[in-house]
């Protein structure tokens, strides 16, 4: 009997396909675009406020301080139907900027500041505080986790702009509580009369130990939600430190909040 009659491929009546080397269709993988391209769709949205979500990126501020862990499960809800875990709406940046500027400026009236150091501020603010140390933090932490904390190397990447993205939530409750709250609080914190009473230096400093170990608590929260992520729990050992650091400054008496404004007047 002839070879040629036994056929070396499945039937695909039985639903068998055979393994190709070919690269699949181009329209199965149209949600994988390259970093490149996912920036430059997410900037050019910058300005069109009619296509962004800002109930939805409300939303996400307000369960950023009671609960953080809702705004995750949105990043993975995301990286199923999109492709990506880093936002593609920037109506929680807009939201944060529009939050920095605000702040900023309540805090030049409450200092004094002329219309021009408050500028000079508010742009400090936004461009080091938030975006250029935001840069830094997200690309040092971006290169340990891909480095050390993916269960394979054949795992996928961790994106910078998700990385990025975790800065950026991570930064908005110190913002509102170092910005806003001591703001309401000037008077009980860092007024020439009381700043170095026990009250004033106690509360400021406890702000700034929530404010401080919120940021570590958010940034753990983004890189444990990742499926192929291990020993995330190391970025949490600073909070015990930073526990004893603010022991001993209420032994000594050091006033963050007023190191704070200092700090603020210099640089303006």
């Amino acid at each position: 009997m002839s070879t040629s009659s036994y056929s070396t491929v499945p039937s695909t009546s039985y639903g068998f396909r055979p393994q190709s080397p070919l690269p699949p269709p181009a329209n199965s993988s149209n949600l994988c675009h390259s970093a490149t391209t996912k920036t430059y769709k997410f900037f050019r949205k910058l300005f069109k406020f009619q296509q962004m979500d800002f109930e939805f990126a409300m939303w996400q501020c307000i369960n950023l301080f009671v609960a953080p862990q809702k705004v995750y499960r949105n990043f993975n809800y995301r990286k199923h139907t999109k492709s990506q875990f880093a936002r593609d709406d920037p109506a929680f940046l807009v939201l944060l900027l529009a939050c920095m500027f605000v702040t900023s400026f309540a805090f030049g009236y409450v200092l004094h500041y002329n219309f021009w150091s408050t500028i000079v501020l508010t742009l400090y603010v936004v461009f080091v505080d938030c975006i250029f140390t935001g840069i830094i933090v997200a690309t040092v932490v971006w290169i340990v986790a891909n480095k050390y904390f993916r269960k394979s190397q054949m795992d996928t990447d961790i994106e910078w702009g998700y990385a990025f993205d975790v800065h950026l939530n991570a930064f908005f409750p110190p913002l509102m509580l170092l910005h806003f709250v001591l703001i309401i609080l000037h008077g009980l914190v860092w007024d020439s009369s009381v700043r170095w009473q026990f009250h004033s230096y106690f509360l400021g400093n406890s702000l700034w130990l929530i404010a401080i170990g919120y940021y570590i608590y958010i940034t753990f929260l983004g890189y444990n939600c990742l499926p192929h992520l291990k020993n995330t729990r190391i970025i949490l050992f600073p909070l015990p430190l930073l526990f004893l650091f603010y022991i001993v400054s209420i032994i000594i008496g050091w006033n963050f909040a007023v190191t704070f404004i200092e700090f603020y007047k210099f640089r303006v």
